[in-house]
């Protein structure tokens, strides 16, 4: 049985491998805690600080509605019909993450690495991914209407059958990237 209390004032702080199925830890510090490898699949993560590792964790589900995760390390992450309305996750480390499927609309990911992270359908209008690392990604068929992709490095990034409507490209390196049925309409590209 987890200590919930003692999770929330900081007393526990290895939860690598943890089950922490359908928890509620909304509003939780979680900045010290490793949850490398836990199950939070379901959990209510609304509103919690979780500036910590959580390389490989199960967060499918999980409700990270405001939830602060910048700089958090997410290498690896599931987070399959995850809700992160408002989450902040700039500086955020995402490489080989799955966040297909799920609303990413006006969130800041400004910094983040995103490396082969898969964002296939999901979408990210109004997306802050200005200096984001998405080489590798898998963006295809994901909605960035309006994305701020600025000095973002998209090298060898899918993004067949993606919408670029009216996003910004401008200083963006796009070696490499895969733009078959790619809608680029009105997006700003500086080369």
């Amino acid at each position: 049985m987890i200590d919930l209390p003692a999770i929330r004032t900081g007393q526990l702080r290895d939860l690598r491998g943890a089950d922490l199925e359908g928890v509620d830890l909304s509003g939780a510090a979680l900045s010290d805690v490793d949850l490398t490898g836990a199950n939070l699949a379901g959990a209510n993560l609304s509103g919690a600080i979780l500036r910590t590792r959580l390389r490989g964790a199960d967060l499918s589900g999980a409700n990270l509605t405001d939830a602060d995760l910048r700089n958090a390390d997410l290498r690896g992450a599931l987070l399959l019909g995850a809700r992160l309305q408002r989450a902040s996750l700039s500086g955020a480390f995402l490489a080989g993450a799955t966040l297909s499927n799920l609303m990413l609309t006006d969130l800041d990911f400004q910094g983040a690495d995103l490396r082969g992270a898969n964002l296939t359908r999901s979408n990210l209008s109004g997306a802050d991914l200005a200096h984001s690392n998405l080489s590798g990604a898998d963006l295809s068929r994901a909605i960035l209407e309006e994305a701020n992709l600025w000095g973002a490095v998209l090298c060898g990034a899918d993004l067949s059958g993606a919408n670029l409507l009216c996003a910004i490209l401008e200083q963006a390196r796009l070696d490499g990237v895969i733009l078959n049925g790619t809608c680029v309409t009105g997006t700003a590209l500086d080369r």
